[in-house]
């Protein structure tokens, strides 16, 4: 069941700070059909890429979205591109990607998990883990071919890392032009209404909206967010740049980075990474930078590792937040069976994925 918050509401929440939602009108009536009980809640995907494990606040901006979606009674439904490792994502690539071995990829699986969990509510009603080598592994040429043929070459030119890469007359691989092909099949796969992800995602996204028709579903509405500014005030945050900031530094670490940004980024960080109201934020920043700066590193710490208090100066210097964490969530995880799976095929069983699954779940009692 949704939340009771009204259409107008829900709307509002999720708008905040996203750059595209394609269609705020299509979003709406979903929205309002779910609000009258016309419909079950949303199942709100996004993609994992099982060769980038490790969580940053740039990642964490789409995983807050999502966390919004479930806070409203809504389902995300989170894709463990398994079957998509042989062709790697192509988005914002000037050469075709490695591919990384299964061993990697389960290691991998296993650290996004364990970061995730910090962010999205791990409850089986609002969490749901599907692996898409459940269906590619089992697509014999046939379907290959006929999936092929939903999407034209110039279409798929159209992406601006494609373009170039042919203009500048370098490689494009043809496995890479099936990657987008294949997100977008696996919105058929899920049912999915909305898909998440960055900017830099937006045609992948747009891809599986024109495909769910063709397989007699509603079209999904994208919703992608900003890609977040790092820590020097100029690049996109990313670990090999060394400009980020992880969702497992320790706190003092954290609050450190945090205070080191330029003060002309603290809005978007306000509004993309933290739960302040937008009049607060204007509050804040109308007042002296240092202080908003501190209740900035001091809000994004809090959502990381506090038990819910707000944290406190610790000794002397009020520049940094109590020590005091919570441990990091223990996840508990959701699959869909796939009846049609079978050892030799199933993915899961494949990367050794579904035996962790099972383990963390003793854990966790």
């Amino acid at each position: 069941m949704t939340d009771s918050k009204n259409t107008g509401t829900q709307l509002d929440i999720i708008l905040r700070g996203t750059v595209d939602v394609l269609t705020v009108e299509d979003l709406r009536a979903k929205l309002d059909a779910c609000s009258k009980g016309k419909r079950p809640p949303l199942r709100v995907k996004l993609g994992m890429d099982p060769t980038a494990p490790d969580i940053h606040l740039g990642h964490s901006v789409v995983l807050r979205k999502c966390r919004q979606f479930q806070d409203l009674g809504h389902k995300v439904v989170l894709i463990i591109g398994d079957g998509m490792v042989s062709v790697g994502d192509p988005s914002g690539r000037s050469k075709t990607r490695p591919v990384l071995t299964r061993e990697q990829i389960s290691e991998n699986c296993k650290s996004y998990f364990e970061q995730a969990g910090k962010i999205l509510d791990l409850d089986e009603q609002k969490l749901e883990i599907v692996y898409n080598g459940d269906w590619f592994f089992n697509m014999d040429f046939s379907e290959v071919i006929k999936l092929a043929s939903q999407m034209t070459v110039a279409r798929l030119l159209e992406r601006d890392d494609f373009a170039k890469r042919y203009k500048e007359g370098l490689p494009i691989s043809l496995h890479e032009m099936f990657y987008p092909i294949m997100q977008g099949y696996d919105s058929v796969m899920v049912q999915a209404d909305v898909e998440m992800g960055g900017t830099d995602q937006t045609f992948n996204l747009l891809v599986g909206r024109s495909l769910q028709p063709s397989f007699g579903q509603k079209p999904q509405v994208p919703v992608t967010m900003p890609l977040l500014v790092g820590l020097d005030g100029s690049r996109k945050m990313s670990k090999s740049l060394g400009n980020y900031v992880s969702v497992i530094d320790e706190p003092r670490e954290m609050f450190g980075k945090l205070m080191s940004i330029p003060d002309e980024l603290m809005r978007s960080y306000f509004t993309l990474c933290t739960d302040v109201s937008l009049d607060e934020v204007d509050r804040l920043l109308s007042g002296h930078p240092m202080e908003a700066k501190k209740q900035l590193a001091m809000e994004i710490v809090t959502l990381d590792y506090d038990d819910g208090t707000p944290p406190k100066p610790n000794g002397k210097d009020s520049n940094e937040p109590s020590p005091k964490a919570r441990p990091p969530q223990t996840p508990r995880f959701s699959t869909r069976p796939n009846p049609e799976r079978t050892a030799a095929t199933g993915s899961s069983t494949w990367f050794g994925l579904r035996p962790l699954l099972r383990q963390t779940k003793r854990l966790a009692g």
